[in-house]
């Protein structure tokens, strides 16, 4: 059967990775999470001292960017990939409220864009991926087979974040914390100069706000099949 690339952008938190993950172990494919790139991109300034409070030092990391070194590796007890930075699994560091606050300000650099961008690309030339993030299907992928793009109600988003973050043990961050931060990413992704946000042309969407992961991922099959049963 032949194997085609499959590209899932939208908004955050609303499950893109989980449903990526899902579908990619579906169908066989090896699942790419973009936006943990970026998130490791953001924790190298944090532990490097590049922000200070929100304000980053630009010209600082883009000096810094050949120190950078970001990979995914296959846990064994989960089957799935983690996100290792300069050879230090950082899967959990880059999921708290500190990465997530300031990762739509380093992911709006064009030169932090263009390094992942050229990654992401080398990682999907054999094909038979998907890949999740924001700009795939506008910009890592203008051409792949199948384009998907998520997006949900901010409260409901919100509400899915926050008990990610419970489940970490998380208890400090309220509810109102998250919600503006979601916002706040909203008008970042979608109005930087570099590669905003937006919906591809030829991409299907899927509001997931009142979907089950099963309704969901039987959705996502469908689209699949009809687009290998196509070629």
């Amino acid at each position: 059967m032949k194997k085609i690339t499959i590209a899932v952008d939208g908004f955050s938190s609303c499950g893109k990775s989980t449903m990526a993950k899902g579908l990619a172990h579906e169908i066989g494919y090896i699942y790419i999470d973009s936006g943990a790139m970026y998130r490791a991109v953001t924790y190298y300034c944090l532990q490097n001292g590049l922000f200070d409070d929100k304000v980053l030092d630009a010209a600082g990391l883009k000096k810094q960017l050949d120190n950078i070194n970001i990979s995914f590796r296959l846990n064994e007890e989960t089957a799935l990939p983690e996100t290792y930075l300069n050879g230090v699994n950082v899967e959990q560091e880059i999921r708290n409220m500190d990465v997530s606050s300031r990762v739509s300000i380093v992911s709006a650099i064009p030169e932090v864009r263009h390094a992942m961008v050229a990654l992401q690309q080398e990682m999907g030339r054999q094909k038979g991926i998907v890949m999740d993030g924001r700009d795939i299907g506008t910009v890592v992928f203008p051409d792949a087979e199948l384009k998907i793009f998520v997006t949900a109600d901010p409260k409901i988003r919100a509400e899915r974040r926050l008990l990610e973050l419970r489940s970490k043990g998380d208890e400090q961050t309220t509810f109102e914390e998250v919600l503006q931060n979601l916002k706040e990413r909203d008008h970042l992704d979608q109005t930087r100069a570099e590669s905003p946000l937006k919906q591809a042309d030829d991409a299907l969407v899927l509001d997931n706000s009142h979907l089950t992961r099963d309704e969901q991922m039987q959705w996502l099959v469908e689209q699949y099949n009809k687009v290998v049963d196509s070629l």
